[in-house]
């Protein structure tokens, strides 16, 4: 069965009284070369166990069952549990979970399904959870690559650096993966199509993070929250607002001077390792 052709596709649904949510963000893959590509990408063989997050009707999940050891897919819309029935009856090395991703025991799913197996990620993710569900499965800290298909917009902010919608979600994801923008996937190749271009992003985590912290990690994030908060605003006012009772504004703008930093700096000017050595520095001026 081919699962990116529309007919089969539209015979399947029809089948199963099937209907696209845009609440869930729907949108169903029509190019064969994507669900290939991507499965490529991640990493999967047969000493993998992959997790999938809203298989769909199952065209990449088909993909992974080919080159992984298991797949274990998490779908919330019971409405599709049927389909993929139907699609996945080939493939023994297939369990579907139905439920919210968002709900689950990241690290006890992992213990549960993958046991022996290098636990990764691999997904067609829905747009309007993008964010959380990359937060946790980094907070999981037990998926050594996450390949997924998201918003091109979101992939460059996650991936990317000073400039653009870089910001402090972009600066906790890098701190503990490093991320790469791999190839884009424009709207023709959904059903439907969506309004945005999407592009396929790989992480895998760090052995170790790319700098070290003498403040710790729960300051420095803090510190980074302070410094996107007002993006309209100067870093150092930035910082004013949460640093300012301690410190007063000429001592944040001495540290700043001495972190070699412009007074009229904004933070999404500044590399993840200089909001470390911002952060190391104020910690050091509060403790003193």
């Amino acid at each position: 069965m081919n699962l990116c052709d529309i007919r089969t596709i539209r015979a399947l649904l029809g089948r199963h009284g099937f209907h696209f949510s845009k609440s869930m963000g729907q949108n169903f893959l029509i190019a064969d070369w994507v669900p290939r590509e991507i499965a490529a990408a991640s990493g999967a063989e047969g000493d993998c166990g992959v997790l999938e997050i809203g298989p769909g009707i199952g065209p990449l999940t088909t993909e992974l069952c080919r080159r992984a050891g298991k797949v274990t897919a998490v779908e919330l819309d019971r409405a599709l549990l049927p389909v993929l029935e139907e699609t996945m009856a080939p493939w023994d090395n297939f369990h579907l979970i139905p439920g919210d991703i968002l709900k689950m025991d990241l690290k006890d799913l992992v213990q549960r399904e993958f046991p022996g197996l290098r636990p990764l990620v691999c997904a067609n993710l829905p747009y309007n959870i993008t964010t959380p569900v990359l937060t946790a499965l980094v907070e999981a800290g037990c998926f050594e690559q996450v390949t997924v298909m998201i918003q091109k917009e979101v992939a460059c902010r996650v991936a990317g650096g000073p400039g653009g919608d870089y910001g402090a979600f972009s600066v906790f994801f890098q701190y503990y993966m490093e991320a790469e923008v791999l190839f884009d996937v424009p709207p023709d190749c959904f059903l439907p199509a969506p309004k945005v271009t999407s592009a396929v992003l790989r992480c895998r985590r760090r052995a170790a993070p790319p700098f070290r912290l003498r403040c710790g990690e729960t300051f420095f994030f803090q510190v980074v929250r302070a410094a996107f908060a007002q993006r309209r605003k100067t870093l150092l006012n930035s910082l004013s607002s949460v640093y300012g009772a301690r410190l007063g504004k000429a001592g944040l703008a001495d540290i700043l001077e001495r972190c070699g930093f412009s007074p009229t700096v904004r933070g999404e000017q500044l590399q993840p390792v200089d909001l470390a050595r911002l952060a190391d520095a104020l910690a050091a001026a509060i403790e003193a």
